[in-house]
């Protein structure tokens, strides 16, 4: 299997983005597109962790992992919510802005999920954008010295919310 990997998402497509790197973790690469080096993956606690080396077309700063999170992921920005579960994340520090994008699963409602989001990006100085939904999904957007943004979206089914947090923040937020 080999892993495609040149996401760039931004705060709006940041759904789309968790979906699409979910997807091509599971998914053949476009034809002609191979990985630089073959992906590997070890048992991790619950499931197993895939790591992907970059493809061709992706700059050297990029990486990405489904079932853990990826090494040198901004925690510190965003910090998986206490009791998630990863199912993927990305990030790449060498594009301008430094792009950074998580998906994860918990048993709460959506609402606890956003609000959990909302408190921790205002506290580092992040406003809402007004709008809390793009169609039936919970979407937030926040937005920091008019150059860094957030998303955060979240579905619910069962009980269990499915959530994505895209980035697009200065190389030095980051961190």
């Amino acid at each position: 299997m080999t892993v495609m990997r040149s996401l760039k998402p931004t705060g709006l497509a940041a759904l789309a983005a968790g979906a699409l790197l979910t997807l091509a973790a599971c998914s053949p690469a476009e034809p002609g597109v191979t990985s630089s080096s073959p992906v590997t993956s070890s048992p991790a606690s619950g499931g197993a962790s895939i790591t992907a080396s970059a493809s061709p077309t992706a700059s050297p700063g990029t990486s990405a992992t489904v079932g853990t999170i990826v090494a040198g992921f901004p925690e510190t920005l965003l910090p998986l919510m206490p009791g998630a579960t990863v199912i993927s994340s990305s990030f790449d520090k060498t594009s301008t802005p430094a792009t950074a994008a998580l998906v994860a699963s918990i048993n709460a409602p959506t609402a606890a999920v956003v609000d959990f989001y909302t408190k921790h990006l205002e506290a580092q100085g992040f406003k809402a954008v007004p709008g809390d939904a793009v169609g039936s999904v919970a979407s937030k957007d926040f937005v920091r010295n008019d150059s860094e943004t957030v998303n955060i979206a979240a579905v619910e089914a069962a009980g269990v919310s499915t959530f994505t947090i895209g980035a697009n923040v200065a190389a030095e937020s980051a961190k």
